[in-house]
């Protein structure tokens, strides 16, 4: 859960400042995996600082941490500097200035993100540990297993045009797997933009693997998928978790009509 900046211990503050040549501080709007998440400026320029504190937090961070580092390239923001103070792991991360992808169809940000996957399912995964598939979605299948990096969460808030392109944020979730699993998790993100299921598998067809996953596998992780939100989504008041629970039921009910696997 985020808490605000002013509940920082001073050591911390100090410290970001020290680094920053400055703290004008700008929280950030969405996530939550981290208690502090915002932008800060000063005479360095700007910084996207993350910190926790909590046993949870600092296990994720950390993870996200030795990822960021890991991976690099164009499309991965640097990792500026990070420390540890009063009980906190603190992140700098290099700011990416820009809009929030729009995946609509049609959208010229497509064009990007399809050239951010060319590039990502390209990757060999980095050599720290990394989520598994099950480990990641709960659900596994042979196919699914693989070397490549799968950053598995490619919503519109990780994804930000910027003027060098298309930067991917947020490498908490970051796996090891067969690299169509990166264009099956991206599914309900499409529909979600506004392509039917069939537009969406049409688009993610661009990418050769796709074509070559059996069909009955992606069958498999289009229902099992479904299946894990519609289980999560009970009971929740979480809004984001029932619009999982239909994106992916979307595309399930799809490839069931469609006999995808015939």
């Amino acid at each position: 859960m985020r808490i605000d900046w002013t509940a920082l211990p001073e050591a911390v503050t100090q410290a970001v400042t020290d680094r920053a040549g400055g703290s004008h501080i700008v929280p950030a709007t969405t996530g939550d995996h981290a208690e502090i998440a915002a932008t800060v400026s000063g005479a360095n320029g700007k910084v996207f600082v993350k910190a926790a504190h909590t046993d949870f937090g600092v296990r994720s961070l950390r993870f996200e941490l030795r990822v960021s580092e890991a991976v690099g390239g164009s499309h991965s923001p640097a990792v500026e500097w990070h420390f540890e103070a009063a009980g906190w792991l603190v992140v700098g991360f290099e700011h990416c200035e820009g809009p929030h992808a729009d995946l609509s169809p049609g959208s010229p940000d497509l064009d990007l993100l399809g050239e951010a996957l060319t590039v990502l399912g390209e990757t060999p995964a980095p050599e720290v540990s990394l989520f598994g598939p099950n480990a990641r979605l709960g659900f596994a299948h042979p196919a699914m297993d693989g070397d490549t990096l799968v950053h598995t969460d490619l919503g519109p808030a990780n994804l930000i045009v910027s003027a060098g392109g298309l930067r991917i944020v947020d490498w908490a979730f970051a796996a090891k797997a067969a690299p169509w699993v990166e264009l099956a998790m991206l599914t309900p993100w499409l529909i979600s933009a506004g392509h039917t299921p069939e537009q969406a598998e049409r688009w993610l067809g661009r990418h050769p693997v796709w074509g070559l996953t059996d069909p009955e596998v992606l069958d498999y992780f289009a229902t099992m998928n479904a299946q894990k939100w519609a289980s999560k989504s009970v009971g929740s008041t979480a809004a984001w978790m029932h619009d999982l629970a239909a994106w992916t039921s979307r595309w399930a009910a799809y490839r069931c009509r469609s006999g995808k696997s015939d």
